[in-house]
């Protein structure tokens, strides 16, 4: 019998800048990010545990890893969009799509962080 399992089972994030990209997201999600170079690639990961609703992921420094507002769009579960926002915009990031409402789904956001990338946050 095979296990169901969600299809999503990580992301990864790029990054131009580890340093600037780590601090950036540690202030805005107010979590340490773990560092772990694999040869060549830097990664610095999201906490996450096994067992609860969510997947892992990791900013990442990598040739051939470009920041973009193209391509797959990640979305983080938040608490409150507005200060999170605040966060971002605090952080040298910006508002792309204002805390907007999507009926029974809650709300969505979308910002652009240090590096360039379009990310997305979801509430409830």
């Amino acid at each position: 019998m095979t296990e169901k399992m969600n299809p999503v089972i990580w992301f990864e994030i790029p990054v131009v800048d580890m340093l600037r990209g780590k601090a950036f997201y540690e202030a805005v999600f107010s979590q340490k990010l773990v560092a772990n170079d694999m040869g060549l690639r830097q990664m610095a990961m999201f906490s996450m545990e096994m067992g609860i609703p969510g997947i892992g992921g990791a900013l990442v420094k990598d040739e051939g890893f470009v920041p973009s507002h193209l391509g797959t769009l990640v979305y983080f579960s938040v608490t409150d969009i507005n200060l999170t926002l605040d966060k971002v915009i605090a952080n040298k990031g910006k508002m792309l799509v204002p805390k907007t409402e999507i009926g029974e789904y809650g709300f969505f956001a979308h910002f652009e962080d240090s590096e360039g990338n379009r990310i997305g946050l979801h509430t409830m």
